[in-house]
């Protein structure tokens, strides 16, 4: 905590966060789940600023003096100053999780490989992470990395914890795939002479999305420091409340806020304006066009509650983001940004629902672009069981439908959860933060984040059905890690059924901390890691066609990257990372971490697969 404290100060005093976040440990009590028919109300957060930036070469420019003033403090600083907090908390548990598994959920485990040839690799490269270069040099890389990936026309957009990239897509465009155009740089350089918040904390967690429904980028950046105390803004909400609206920031609010003095840093204690009490940080940028080199529209919306682990998603009449709200309640909150007006840069809204008794949230995510109904509600889903009470197993899914009414605020709710039950699993590791995966030559255990649904819940409108591919981390009777998946679907009243189910495992290994996509003819392609001792930890991808019997990954385990060496601390990814390619429709990319031989901390590898020609 010393050391946090140390950094906390540190980067207060230059206007940065060194990727620092805190890091939730929240699970629900399956006990006190919210009643099936409960509806929950929103708050409405006008946002407190927002406007349109230059382009990121422009922001770089004006950000050169920054980051060598920032660099030269940096070197000052001895390294155990700069340990972030989740490294001191990895610490805590030291012994291994003894696995075990329910009754019922054998049946459905996959113990061996697919038949069909393995998903060939169509583009590979190495993106952020240890030794990366680009044309702005080098970066430091915090762990675990919080691993988001987007792709477009021509670029892919690469964000780990504090840092972003921009890289070539083979194309039209460029030749080739991998070359670097732009990083590794600070992501709030997209926030560069914004003011507030969020040019002030370059903070982790930063995920990225491309909106292939209006070809643009969106960037969300969580801001984990308490700002300067606004008496306008409303007390922190509760499940069940009335919807808020938040008091504009100032005259002529939402719009262009006036520019506050940046002067110089002054020391944390006497820096005016901060308080203890004061709200946090929802930071948005979306790009103009489909360039993600060019300029973007930023909004700053004022949270009242911690705002971690945001997993932003993309649906007809919003931008849905659930986050997490401090370390010792079971707390979630529902969040939906008006996307129609941030992609005219136009002021727009924020509406936010909290949500008690819950476990990590994740909201229906479109591949494609078949649109679900309008006015149809955004899914959104969390798997059951409590870690903080040892509850391990359960055999549900569960569901909520967030619906949002621009209009009137009033209108808002969710309702939920249903459950929706599938084969009984236990927590892969017994849930996150506790030793796990094993490695060749160490005693260290790799962390598995086996207590939750991981990114991305995926939609996808084929023909005459909608489904949704959900995936998490479980234990399996050989005594390894397995990807348990799901396939659910749609019925005419929009309940949500389970189509098919399965839990991959087709060895004693690890497999865990998986993303799932579907492709345009229904094909599902998932990426994971995959560890285990003799093998270092890596990456790996499996995936099956529409017309395979139901509850198999049908095709051979394909590659991406082998492990070389072992991670000395047990925090590996906090997530991977999905996304299908908008140009076929059908290349699904992903991307993971690898430890590279002679070295102690992570690489990343960024991957292009199809699952047919």
């Amino acid at each position: 905590m010393a050391k946090s404290i140390v950094l906390a100060s540190l980067c207060l005093a230059v206007g940065v966060i060194c990727g620092l976040r805190q890091w939730t440990h929240l699970e629900p009590n399956a006990k006190s789940r919210p009643k099936a028919a409960a509806t929950d109300v929103a708050r409405v957060n006008p946002a407190f600023a927002h406007d349109t930036s230059p382009s990121l070469v422009a922001l770089l420019k004006a950000n050169r003096t920054d980051d060598a003033t920032l660099t030269a403090i940096l070197s000052s600083i001895p390294p155990s100053a700069l340990a972030p907090k989740e490294e001191a908390e990895a610490q805590v548990q030291t012994l291994p999780v003894t696995p075990t598994t329910p009754p019922g959920s054998a049946p459905i485990e996959q113990t061996e490989q697919g038949q069909h040839e393995a998903a060939p690799i169509v583009d590979s490269f190495d993106g952020l992470g240890t030794g990366f270069e680009g044309p702005q040099g080098t970066a430091r890389f915090n762990n675990p990395s919080d691993n988001s990936l987007a792709v477009g026309p021509d670029h892919v957009f690469q964000i780990v914890n504090s840092r972003l990239a921009i890289f070539t897509k083979k194309g039209k465009k460029y030749p080739a795939s991998g070359k670097c155009l732009f990083g590794p740089v600070p992501t709030n350089i997209l926030f560069k002479g914004f003011c507030g918040a969020a040019e002030a904390n370059n903070n982790g967690d930063a995920v990225v999305r491309y909106d292939q429904l209006a070809n643009r980028w969106l960037v969300v950046m969580p801001v984990f420091r308490r700002g300067p105390e606004r008496k306008e803004v409303p007390p922190a909400g509760k499940s069940g409340d009335p919807a808020q609206i938040s008091v504009p920031s100032g005259k002529g609010q939402p719009g262009m806020p006036a520019a506050p003095s940046v002067g110089t840093p002054l020391p944390p204690a006497t820096r005016p304006g901060v308080s203890p009490t004061g709200p946090y940080s929802m930071c948005y940028a979306v790009s103009v066009g489909p360039d993600p080199l060019g300029p973007y529209y930023r909004y700053e919306f004022l949270r009242p509650l911690f705002p971690d682990y945001p997993r932003p998603a993309i649906w007809r009449d919003g931008y849905y983001i659930p986050t997490s709200t401090g370390d010792n309640v079971v707390q979630k909150q529902a969040c939906v940004v008006e996307r129609d007006k941030m992609l005219r840069g136009e002021a727009a809204s924020e509406q936010s629902i909290i949500i008690d008794g819950v476990n990590f949230l994740n909201n229906a995510d479109i591949d494609g672009k078949n649109l679900p109904p309008t006015g149809a509600p955004n899914i959104m889903m969390a798997a059951g069981g409590t870690q903080l009470k040892k509850v391990f197993e359960d055999d549900g899914i569960y569901v909520w439908k967030f619906h949002v009414d621009w209009k009137n605020p009033a209108n808002t709710k969710l309702t939920g959860p249903e459950k929706v039950t599938v084969a009984p699993y236990h927590y892969l590791g017994d849930g996150q933060l506790s030793n796990c995966v094993p490695q060749p030559g160490t005693q260290r255990r790799l962390d598995s984040q086996g207590d939750k649904i991981m990114a991305r819940l995926v939609y996808r409108r084929l023909g005459g059905h909608e489904s949704i591919v959900a995936v998490h981390s479980v234990n399996t009777v050989a005594g390894g890690g397995g990807v348990r998946w799901y396939e659910f679907r749609l019925d005419k009243n929009r309940d949500v059924k389970l189509y098919q189910q399965g839990t991959y495992a087709p060895d004693g290994f690890y497999r865990w901390m998986a993303s799932p996509a579907m492709d345009r003819f229904g094909n599902i392609g998932i990426g994971y890691s995959f560890g285990g001792t003799p093998n270092f930890p890596g990456q790996r991808f499996a995936g099956r066609l529409s017309s395979d019997p139901l509850g198999m990954l049908s095709l051979h385990e394909t590659v991406l990257v082998d492990g070389e060496s072992t991670q000395n601390q047990m925090r590996w990814e906090d997530y991977t990372q999905t996304a299908i390619d908008p140009t076929d429709d059908k290349t699904i990319w992903y991307v993971g971490d690898y430890i590279k031989k002679g070295n102690t901390s992570y690489s990343s590898r960024i991957g292009a697969f199809r699952l047919t020609k």
